[in-house]
């Protein structure tokens, strides 16, 4: 039989190895935070090193790991890894549009660069506001998932333009999803 004395202490060397096994488990689970040599460029090319990936499958598969953190930092986070990656402008492009219906009834479905099809509307925002490295016109950005954003590319504004309309604030836009989105802004 065990006497308190021997409890406490087989307790305490138990106790011991569960905390530096929680923190392994821990340490497992939140990879140790890295500096990746990956950029994304504002067309929407992906480097690494220096180089271009190439590879259409490995871009799409790194932007199913992209994530953006709340201060506005990328990071590519899988189980093991996890590390901060440049973005120029926004992660994405949208190279097409899909159009349906007319109106204010109208679904505007973007397609990008990465295969992500995006529906137009109240949890896909479009919004014009400068690019983040500065420049003199306002450019499209929209809402493709969890803070990622892709830039609409100049022929698919363009497209957006041929159908725009003033609308209820009697600037010049777009329906899609049952909400205008406005094409020009008063933003300088």
């Amino acid at each position: 039989m065990m006497n308190n004395q021997d409890t406490d202490a087989g307790g305490a060397a138990g106790s011991g190895k569960a905390v530096e096994h929680d923190r392994a488990f821990k340490e497992l689970r939140q990879p140790t935070p890295q500096e990746f040599d990956i950029r994304i460029a504002a067309d929407g090319s992906w480097y690494h090193e220096g180089g271009l990936i190439g590879r259409p499958a490995l871009v799409k598969l790194f932007s199913t790991v992209l994530r953006r953190e709340a201060d506005g930092s990328y990071w590519l986070v899988t189980p093991v890894e996890r590390g901060r990656i440049d973005v120029e402008d926004a992660p994405f492009i949208v190279t097409s549009l899909a159009v349906s219906g007319e109106g204010e009834t109208r679904q505007l479905t973007f397609r990008t660069n990465v295969d992500d099809e995006v529906h137009l509307g109240p949890d896909n925002a479009l919004a014009m506001r400068m690019p983040p490295q500065g420049g003199d016109d306002l450019r499209p950005y929209i809402m493709v998932r969890d803070g990622l954003e892709a830039l609409v590319a100049r022929p698919v504004f363009y497209e957006l333009a041929e159908m725009s309309q003033p609308g209820p604030d009697g600037l010049l836009g777009v329906w899609s999803g049952g909400v205008f989105f406005a094409l020009e802004g008063e933003e300088r």
